[in-house]
C-alpha cells in the first residue's frame, strides 16, 4: 500500500500519548457549531456561520489566531487572482483598505501589499480577529487543546455530541456540545478521534498515474533524476517556519546561536556556495556542457562568487524571498537549495502523534532554522562574500514580540487526509487537453488554482539532484467538488483543512485562500444541515452553491467575468454543469434554442423564453438562477 489507511483508530489511540490527565469534565459550553482550529478555514467557517445567524465556539491551541497567514505566510499563493473568491476576497480587501488608510493611497506601503495579497503577519492577525469579534455570536477559546484521542469524542449513531478540550493553563476539561463540528486543524486530529478514514504518505504512480507520484528525484524546473522509483510510502513532505526577515538595521534583531547548535548540519552548504552547486535544471545542464568549469569551482577556495547560470545569490540562496510591506519579507524555503529551511524526515511522526512530540519538533526545527542562519553569518569556513551578503538580514523586532520575535507556528503543509466522499487526484487540477479546463465538478463549491507542488520528503542524499519528493508543475484553474470535505461516515462533522486526496491531489488545495473557501463552505453546509436536519451527506448541493454565490463565491473561473457582473451567479451553474465552459463566458453573446433546450434538459426546469427576442448568455443565466 502507498499510504496508510488507518479504519479504526483506536490502533493509534493505543501507541499515543497526551499529557491531558484523567480529570474529570468541570465546564460544559455549547453552541451551534464546534470548530476545531482558529486557522483562516476555522474563522471562515464561524464568519460564514454567524451571517447565517448560527453560534460557534473555535477551539484554538495557542494564544493566536490565523494560522500561517498570521505566522509568516505573508506572500498569499495563488497562482490565477480572481480564481477564489467569497470571505478570502473580504480578507484581501481588508489588508488592502488597512494599508491605504493607514499609510495612504500609493503609499510605499500600500503598493507592496499589491492589492492585498502581501502581508505583514500581525496584519493578518489584526484582521481575522476584526472579522470575529465584529459578529456577535463567536467564540475563540485560547489555549485550549484538542487531543486526538477516541476518549474525546462522544458518537451516537454516527453523529458527534460532543468533543472534550483541555485548558492548557489550568488543566481543566471542557466539554463542547454541538449540533455540527467542523475540523479546521492542519492536521486532522478531530477527523482521526471520530474514526474517520484517513491516509499519511504518498501514493505510488500505478495507483493513480500522477505525474511525478511516489519516490521522486528531479531537477527543479528540469528532468527526473537517478533513484526515481514512483514508489509510494508513508513518508511526508518538510515542514519549516515562513520567517519574517528584514536588513532595516533599526529594526533587525541579530540572530544568535541557538540552543543545541549542530554545525554539521550546515557544513555542506560552504560547497555550495563556493561552486554554485544548486537543484535546478541550469545547474544540471551547466554540469553537462561545462565539465571543466566545474571541477574548478570544486578546487576553488570561493575568494570569489562562483558565476553559475541559476545560481541563488545572497539570502535567496538560503530563503525565498517575498517583499512585504515596512522593510520586511517572507521568507520561505529556497526551491533550488539543497540546504535551506525544510527539515524534512524529522516531521514524519506529526501527523498522528501527540502534541508533546510535536511541540519538541517544533523547538528543533525552530533551533535548525536559527542555526542556518548563525552558520550562515558567522562560519569561518564560509566565504567573507558570502557572510557579508547573510550578515545584513534578521528577524523583524514588530513580529511575534511575546515568541523572541520568532514564528509561533510551524508550517504543517500536510497533516492527515481524509478518505471523503470524493477523493481529489492531481488530475482534478489538470487540464483534460492543451488550454482547456481541467474536469468540472457540478458540485464545485470553490475554485482553485495553484500548481502541485510537493517539498521535499528525504534530506540530501550523495549523487542526488535533489531532494527526495521536491516536484513543483502547473495547473489551471479547477474546481472542487463538495465531497472532498465530506467524511463518508459521521454525519455531522465536515473538514475543510484536512480534506480528501492524493497526497499530490491534496498538495494543489492546501494554500490558505483555497482553505479559507472551504471553511467558508462548510460553515454555510453546517447551517443548512441544522436547518434542514439532513446529514451533511445528503446535502441540498444547489441551495449551497445559491448561498454560497450569494455571498460573491467563484465556483468556477472566467478570465472575463467577477463576482458582481450581470448575471454571474447563474453563468456560474451553467458553467460548472458544462454549458458554457470555455475560459471566457462571453455574457453578452447570443445563444440558440438549441442552447436553452440544452440548459432545460440539464436543470429538469422550463424557462420562460420570448421566442422573438434574441437571448444573451447572461440573460440565460439569470433565468435559471432565478429558477
Amino acid at each position: 500500500m502507498a499510504s496508510i489507511r488507518i479504519l479504526l483508530y483506536f490502533v493509534i489511540c493505543a501507541m499515543t500519548t497526551s499529557f491531558v490527565s484523567q480529570a474529570q469534565t468541570s465546564k460544559i459550553m455549547e453552541a451551534d457549531v464546534i470548530i476545531c482550529g482558529g486557522t483562516p478555514a476555522g474563522i471562515m467557517a464561524a464568519v460564514a456561520l454567524d451571517r447565517e445567524g448560527k453560534s460557534s465556539i473555535i477551539v484554538e491551541r495557542t494564544h493566536h489566531i490565523g494560522g500561517l497567514p498570521s505566522n509568516g505566510l505573508g506572500a498569499t499563493d495563488l497562482k490565477t487572482l480572481g480564481s477564489v473568491g467569497g470571505l478570502f476576497q473580504e480578507f484581501i480587501l481588508r489588508i488592502d483598505t488597512y494599508y491605504k488608510d493607514t499609510y495612504g493611497e500609493g503609499s510605499e506601503q500600500h503598493r507592496l501589499c499589491t492589492d492585498g495579497y502581501h502581508f505583514e503577519p500581525k496584519v493578518a492577525e489584526k484582521v481575522f480577529l476584526d472579522m470575529l469579534t465584529e459578529l456577535p455570536d463567536i467564540e475563540v477559546l485560547y489555549r485550549h487543546q484538542f487531543d486526538a484521542l477516541e476518549k474525546n469524542v462522544q458518537l451516537e449513531n454516527n453523529r458527534i455530541n460532543s468533543i472534550k478540550v483541555t485548558n492548557r493553563d489550568t488543566g481543566e476539561i471542557v466539554e463542547l456540545k454541538g449540533k455540527q463540528f467542523i475540523d479546521a486543524t492542519y492536521e486532522g486530529d478531530l477527523i482521526a478521534a471520530a474514526g474517520v478514514e484517513f491516509l499519511v504518505g504518498r501514493e505510488s504512480k500505478s495507483e493513480f498515474n500522477e505525474p511525478y507520484a511516489g519516490k521522486v528525484y528531479k531537477y527543479w524546473e528540469g528532468p527526473v533524476g537517478e533513484g526515481t522509483t514512483y514508489e509510494g510510502d508513508a513518508d511526508i513532505q518538510a515542514f519549516n517556519y515562513r520567517l519574517c526577515l528584514t536588513k532595516n538595521p533599526e529594526k533587525r534583531i541579530t540572530i544568535t546561536k541557538p540552543e543545541n547548535y549542530n554545525r554539521e548540519e550546515y557544513v555542506g552548504l560552504i560547497k555550495d556556495v563556493i561552486t554554485g552547486r544548486h537543484a535546478g535544471y541550469k545547474y544540471g545542464e551547466f554540469k553537462k556542457k561545462h565539465p571543466k568549469k566545474v571541477l574548478e569551482l570544486e578546487q576553488s577556495n570561493g575568494e570569489v562568487p562562483p558565476k553559475v547560470p541559476g545560481n541563488p545569490e545572497g539570502i535567496r540562496r538560503l530563503v525565498n524571498l517575498t517583499e512585504l510591506p515596512n522593510d520586511k519579507s517572507d521568507a520561505n524555503n529556497e526551491e533550488v537549495a539543497l540546504i535551506s529551511t525544510d527539515l524534512p524526515e524529522e516531521n514524519w511522526f506529526w501527523p498522528t502523534g501527540d502534541w508533546k512530540s510535536r511541540d519538541q519538533f517544533a523547538k528543533r526545527l525552530k533551533d535548525y532554522t536559527l542555526g542556518l542562519l548563525y552558520f550562515s553569518q558567522n562560519d569561518p569556513e564560509l566565504p567573507t562574500w558570502f557572510k557579508d551578503q547573510i550578515s545584513v538580514w534578521g528577524l523583524d523586532n514588530e513580529e511575534y514580540e511575546d515568541n523572541g520575535y520568532f514564528p509561533r507556528q510551524v508550517y504543517v503543509r500536510e497533516g492527515r487526509r481524509m478518505v471523503g466522499v470524493y477523493h481529489f487526484t492531481a488530475h482534478d487540477a489538470l487540464p483534460v487537453a492543451k488550454n482547456e479546463r481541467p474536469p468540472l465538478q457540478a458540485t464545485s463549491i470553490s475554485s482553485g488554482h495553484y500548481n502541485v507542488d510537493s517539498h521535499g520528503v528525504r534530506k540530501r542524499e550523495p549523487n542526488r539532484v535533489h531532494l527526495d519528493g521536491f516536484v513543483s508543475y502547473e495547473t489551471m484553474p479547477f474546481t472542487i467538488p463538495y465531497g472532498v470535505i465530506v467524511p463518508k461516515t459521521v454525519d455531522n462533522l465536515l473538514a475543510p483543512v484536512p480534506v480528501s486526496g492524493t497526497h499530490l491531489g491534496f498538495s494543489a488545495i492546501r494554500l490558505e485562500p483555497t482553505w479559507m473557501t472551504l471553511g467558508e463552505a462548510a460553515g454555510v453546509a453546517a447551517h443548512l444541515s441544522i436547518d434542514s436536519n439532513k446529514k451533511v451527506q445528503d446535502m441540498n448541493i444547489i441551495e449551497l452553491q445559491k448561498s454560497l454565490l450569494n455571498e460573491k463565491a467563484v465556483l468556477i473561473y472566467y478570465k472575463d467575468m467577477n463576482p458582481g457582473d450581470n448575471g454571474f451567479e447563474g453563468m456560474q451553474m451553467l458553467g460548472i454543469n458544462g454549458i458554457f465552459d470555455d475560459w471566457n463566458a462571453q455574457p453578452n453573446k447570443s445563444v440558440n434554442s438549441k442552447t436553452i433546450k440544452l440548459v432545460e434538459d440539464k436543470f429538469n426546469i422550463k424557462l420562460a423564453v420570448d421566442k422573438k427576442k434574441k437571448l444573451k448568455r447572461y440573460e440565460l443565466a439569470n433565468l435559471v438562477y432565478s429558477s
